[in-house]
């Protein structure tokens, strides 16, 4: 079986390097790797989501599911320092990176673990939950990752989501609209979808 950036336990040779990357007006510092996401630079779907993004109003935690190295999440976490964002993602290497960057660029209110999607936090409930998608994975995968995602959330809370229109951005907001209450287009951007989804109570 090939490997893949959401295989548990990467078994590229390692090969580390690193690199500053502007995001939401600051400057951060990323390791990555093999074997991880985007491992040379924060892809433009990751960019377009992190710099879309906006506070919901509701209180609560927030969530980046499947974080990789972090970019999403951290940089959310700078740019809301009295929240405080849980960040899983499956990949174990990329895991370590990402509380390696936290550590590097001084976040101090994330909470990263490995988790293959919800496992390892399915008692936590969040305001907002971000996520870059595997799309490789495959469709059955990304929508359970919606579904489980509308569980999670506060009622009030959010969903945002990137996807490419070449790669499901249609059904995947066909999906987010049977189950949530309100689902908008916050940009296009070079064939790049964000989504936000709401919910508004708490009916499963």
């Amino acid at each position: 079986m090939s490997e893949h950036y959401y295989s548990r336990n990467p078994e590229s040779k390692s090969a580390p390097k690193s690199w500053t990357f502007n995001l939401r007006g600051r400057t951060l510092n990323f390791s990555t790797d093999q074997g991880v996401f985007s491992k040379d630079e924060v892809d433009f779907g990751s960019r377009t989501l992190i710099e879309t993004f906006t506070e919901p109003e509701i209180n609560g935690e927030f969530l980046d599911l499947g974080c990789g190295y972090g970019p999403i999440g951290l940089s959310l976490a700078l740019d809301f320092p009295d929240r405080k964002v849980v960040m899983v993602d499956v990949n174990e290497r990329a895991v370590q990176l990402a509380q390696d960057n936290a550590t590097k660029n001084n976040v101090t209110n994330a909470d990263i673990r490995q988790s293959d999607q919800f496992s390892a936090i399915q008692h936590q409930s969040f305001a907002a939950i971000v996520t870059n998608p595997p799309i490789r994975a495959g469709k059955k995968v990304v929508h359970s990752m919606f579904e489980q995602s509308h569980q999670a959330l506060l009622p009030g809370g959010e969903l945002w989501v990137v996807i490419q229109k070449k790669q499901g951005a249609p059904s995947a907001q066909q999906r987010l609209e049977d189950l949530f209450d309100q689902v908008t287009v916050e940009k296009k951007a070079k064939g790049y979808f964000i989504l936000k989804a709401k919910k508004f109570d708490s009916k499963i």
